[in-house]
């Protein structure tokens, strides 16, 4: 078999996948429409996946479209021009009332004594 031969029966039942889900959509949305689509099929199988192929070869079209759009309002994160800003922007410190900032300092200074008898006892030889 010739791998184009089978890039193309996949492409194929791609669109007849997405033209089949496409149209179970549609039927759970209008029963009675779409019963009468099937019917007038009445059993032609070329005829049916000719239809669904076709449907999902413009679901694809769309949904690509949609993606498009999408990915294109999106600003690259990693690009380094898009995110610098034209001038430096300079962050506001956060104000604390002071009773409080005396409490924080307390605490993080008994931290610091914590963490350093921790140091200390894990270096200290053992006896």
């Amino acid at each position: 078999m010739n791998p184009d031969n089978i890039g193309d029966i996949l492409k194929r039942s791609l669109h007849v996948t997405l033209g089949a889900t496409a149209t179970l959509v549609e039927a759970i949305q209008d029963p009675v429409k779409q019963s009468e689509k099937f019917s007038e099929i009445n059993g032609d199988w070329d005829r049916l996946a000719e239809d669904l192929a076709a449907k999902g070869a413009t679901t694809e079209q769309e949904a690509r479209t949609f993606v498009d759009g999408v990915v294109a309002n999106i600003s690259n994160p990693f690009d380094p021009a898009a995110n610098s800003p034209e001038a430096p922007v300079e962050a506001a410190m956060p104000t604390v009332p002071g009773g409080i900032q005396i409490e924080l300092d307390a605490l993080t200074q008994e931290l610091a004594a914590l963490r350093q008898e921790i140091d200390n006892l894990q270096n200290a030889p053992e006896v």
